[in-house]
């Protein structure tokens, strides 16, 4: 399929999606749909709670950091003990105490960071057991946060937002296990590998040579690692390789997977907010810088590497240097910006072999705070924080206080949307700024000078964004960068989720004030065009000086920008 039918595809299939898939979740979190009551009415049983019985946004908050808490508890035990467990074909030892304390806090926070080989270090109970398990509820995590700031939009002088393990188990049931069992099939029938058998050595009776080929479970976890924009993969090549990713089809449906729910997500909330028009202006935001990364990069990737050209070879089929063949230059760099502007960090291709201008597109991608349209739930709720900030500079413009779906956005509101917005630079500028200023961060990167740079700006920038892909040039499993980028992770998910609660509870606790003919409309182009402003202007003015260090002048030392 032509990289012009793969979009025109995509975009159909995700217009669908998107009036659908919204509609269906709306009513998922509205308690409209029951056709697995018959398990969700136990779990509630188990859990000692039920859909009446809502929690203000404190006890919302609570309930996730516990949850999320016992979750890397949990991951990490099984991964200290793993040698003792069942399913261990490869006979796996049991992982070490920093790298397991980076994997346990990288997967429960959606981040899946990997500094490790899975097929090397981790065995089938592992996997299954722990890995493929936080695939599941972290992003439901995620969408439950973004559904509970909806309610406060929603909702008139009311104390609660919801209730956090109702929000997550009707996320799970309802939403992501029915898709991803689907899309697992269709893995499996294309070719992607789903087996419990160990691996194969396979002797070359030519050469004289032998060859180690490593199986398990992997289609299924293929699915959820897209469908929920976790990223992380069964195989140390990830998305690279014929058993996760067998077909152009599973190439194809693996770029709609990572962008189906954060997209649809945006109709949910105009559904829940009763304003379609306002959903749509979120889509539009996320749209339009969508395309024009997708535009950009796809570009730079299909003409020359210029490193590659100054030593003399020139190519007339893109950059294909570290790219699968099959996919083409194109369609890797479509795969690449979806990848980076959710928090899914899967990869078809060798990141760290893009072109500069490529590989800005990926890191600049994940610094807007992939809101475009960023991960399930974490997508939504950060353009919001955006969109507030956008409403609170509206209405200085015209000289009223700021409102936006009839609440008022005072000093308190703007205050927590600031902390949202900000968090994140200030944790990956701060932690890029240690990393290179010590002999432990700056002895990680396999290249010197700006590209060097950007390998660890750009590890440190997915970890705080939760997004998990990497310019493999960097060396990560190390006592430094587990516990770094493992702090990394946890302030990227915590420092702007909880802020987000609280906004959700300051929005709820709201009267609604009518709309009069000097209120600041935000279902238009121009209220469009203002989030994107301050999208780019608060990405631009906390990492351009960054960017400029590494791929920037990566490019521009070898002559012109494009």
């Amino acid at each position: 399929m032509g990289f012009f039918w793969t979009i025109l595809v995509l975009v159909v299939a995700l217009g669908v999606t998107w009036r659908f898939l919204g509609s269906y979740m709306a009513a998922v979190f509205d308690g409209r749909v029951h056709f697995l009551g018959f398990i969700e009415r136990p779990v509630y049983r188990v859990l000692g709670t039920s859909p009446e019985n809502e929690q203000s946004w404190q006890r919302y908050a609570g309930s996730l950091v516990i949850f999320s808490a016992v979750s890397i508890a949990f991951t990490y035990l099984i991964l200290r003990i793993q040698g003792s467990l069942p399913l261990n074909p490869q006979h796996l030892n049991a992982v070490g105490p920093a790298l397991s304390f980076n994997t346990a806090a990288s997967f429960a926070t959606n981040t899946n960071w990997q500094n490790y080989g899975g097929e090397t270090t981790m065995s089938y109970f592992s996997q299954i057991g722990s890995l493929t398990v936080q695939q599941f509820v972290t992003p439901a995590v995620g969408i439950a946060v973004a559904i509970a700031l909806a309610r406060g939009f929603s909702r008139r002088n009311s104390p609660t937002i919801g209730n956090f393990w109702v929000d997550i188990t009707r996320c799970m049931l309802y939403v992501l296990v029915p898709i991803a069992f689907v899309a697992g099939i269709v893995f499996v029938a294309q070719g992607g590998l789903q087996t419990l058998a160990g691996p194969v050595v396979v002797h070359d009776s030519l050469n004289g040579s032998t060859q180690t080929i490593f199986r398990g479970p992997i289609a299924f976890m293929e699915s959820i690692k897209q469908l929920g924009t976790n990223g992380g993969g069964f195989l140390d090549a990830n998305s690279a390789t014929t058993y996760e990713n067998p077909t152009g089809l599973t190439n194809w449906l693996s770029i709609y997977l990572l962008l189906a729910i954060p997209f649809a997500l945006t109709y949910t909330f105009g559904k829940m907010v009763g304003s379609i028009r306002h959903g749509a202006a979120l889509l539009a935001a996320m749209v339009i810088i969508f395309g024009a990364w997708v535009g950009f990069t796809s570009y730079a990737e299909h003409g020359q590497n210029p490193a590659v050209a100054a030593a003399g070879v020139h190519s007339t089929v893109g950059n294909t240097e570290g790219k699968e063949v099959r996919f083409g230059d194109t369609s890797t760099a479509l795969f690449g910006v979806a990848s980076t502007n959710t928090s899914t960090g899967s990869a078809d291709a060798s990141y760290d072999s893009f072109t500069p201008i490529g590989g800005l597109g990926l890191l600049t991608g994940m610094m807007l705070g992939e809101v475009t349209p960023g991960g399930t739930g974490s997508g939504l709720y950060t353009i919001l924080i955006y969109a507030i900030i956008a409403v609170f500079i509206g209405g200085l413009m015209i000289g009223r206080t700021p409102e936006y779906l009839g609440k008022k956005i005072q000093a308190s509101e703007v205050k927590l949307a600031g902390l949202g917005a900000l968090v994140m630079p200030i944790a990956v500028l701060v932690l890029t700024a240690i990393a290179v200023s010590i002999h432990a961060g700056r002895v990680a990167p396999l290249n010197a000078g700006p590209h060097g740079f950007t390998e660890v700006l750009y590890a440190l920038t997915s970890q705080g964004n939760n997004n998990g892909s990497a310019f493999g040039g960097l060396t990560g499993n190390s006592a430094f960068y587990n516990t770094v980028g493992a702090i990394d992770m946890l302030i990227g998910r915590f420092g702007i989720m909880i802020p987000a609660l609280a906004l959700g509870g300051a929005l709820a606790a709201k009267n609604v004030v009518p709309a009069s003919l000097g209120t600041f409309r935000t279902d238009n182009g121009m209220f469009v065009g203002l989030t994107i402003g301050v999208i780019i202007i608060i990405g631009g003015l906390t990492f351009f000086p960054a960017v400029s260090l590494g791929p920037i002048v990566e490019q521009l030392s070898h002559g012109k920008f494009f």
